[in-house]
């Protein structure tokens, strides 16, 4: 039988640009082992609206 993965696709939003009111939005999609990373994950992302790297935190 197939093993089930622990591999889950996730979104990071842009934490700095959420608070700022600009226009749209910066997102990016990963993937994260379920077992080793229980906690949502935190990175540091390029947004290219702000032009700069900034945090972006794992959603729903």
């Amino acid at each position: 039988m197939a093993k089930k993965g622990n591999r889950i696709q996730v979104i990071l939003e842009c934490t700095e640009h959420k608070t700022s009111g600009m226009p749209g939005m910066s997102r990016y999609i990963t993937t994260k082992n379920r077992k080793n990373t229980t906690e949502r994950i935190e990175l540091k992302k390029y947004n290219s609206i702000m032009k700069k790297m900034t945090v972006h935190k794992e959603i729903k």
